[in-house]
């Protein structure tokens, strides 16, 4: 979700916040339950080959970027393309597209991205908490005694936060690689970029909650959950960051 949950705010709704009971609300008329099972934590905003110092500097890049960050990025002028990950690479080496938005430091790299781009915008504020699904037949899990859905409701939870534990650890000593040998310039959007971002994503998220019932429920759902955890996190993750990990 665009500006949305991190990866703590995110399993906070998931789990108590009735996010899990909505999710398998959408998924019920397929006659499919989905169960939380990975997370990557905080994405980064992706790779371009000249420095963003503008909004004016979007307009007419060609970006692969899927989903409803490339809905967003269009209000702005971006060409958004969707390509499969193995192809990324050639068409950003011969300029089939200006920028790319994969996932984090650790499998970027592997893609060899920073190869052909050295500008890398930080913190994606498109994916905040990429969350992944193990996904089950209705009636297949229905015959499931107490115990056994248990089971799997445990063991998906557990890949759930290994999943993100493994991608921190990572994910740092890939970005310190990147750049203390490798000539990236990592650096988090402009302000004025972000906030053209953000009225963007507002503006189609309203337009999406206006055509749809089921978006809107989610929609009023997530975001009631988020005003909380913002106001929670204000009191103490924000003091964290700010004062206390660099103290």
């Amino acid at each position: 979700m665009p500006f949305g949950l991190n990866f703590q705010g995110f399993n906070g709704w998931y789990y108590d916040g009735g996010g899990a009971q909505l999710w398998r609300e959408v998924y019920d008329r397929f006659n499919l339950v989905p169960i939380l099972a990975g997370n990557t934590g905080v994405q980064m905003t992706g790779w371009f080959r000249k420095e963003i110092k503008t909004v004016d500097d979007l307009k007419g890049i060609k970006m692969r970027i899927p989903g409803l960050a490339g809905r967003v990025y269009k209000e702005l002028g971006v060409d958004a393309r969707l390509i499969a990950p193995g192809e990324i690479f050639p068409n950003l080496e011969r300029g089939v597209i200006d920028a790319a938005e994969f996932v984090g430091p650790y499998l970027d790299r592997q893609l060899g991205l920073h190869k052909v781009a050295k500008y890398y915008y930080t913190t994606g504020w498109h994916e905040m908490a990429t969350g992944s699904e193990v996904i089950i037949n209705k009636a297949k899990w229905e015959s499931l005694p107490p115990d056994l859905k248990a089971i799997v409701e445990n063991a998906c939870a557990a890949c759930n936060v290994i999943s993100e534990a493994w991608c921190q650890k990572n994910n740092a000593e890939a970005m310190e690689d990147l750049v203390k040998n490798q000539g990236v310039i990592a650096q988090p959007l402009p302000d004025d970029v972000v906030k053209a971002l953000r009225e963007a994503t507002n503006k189609i998220l309203a337009e999406a909650v206006a055509k749809d019932p089921v978006t809107k429920k989610v929609h009023d759902s997530y975001f009631a959950y988020k005003a909380k955890y913002d106001d929670w996190a204000d009191k103490s993750e924000l003091v964290y960051h700010t004062k206390i990990r660099k103290g």
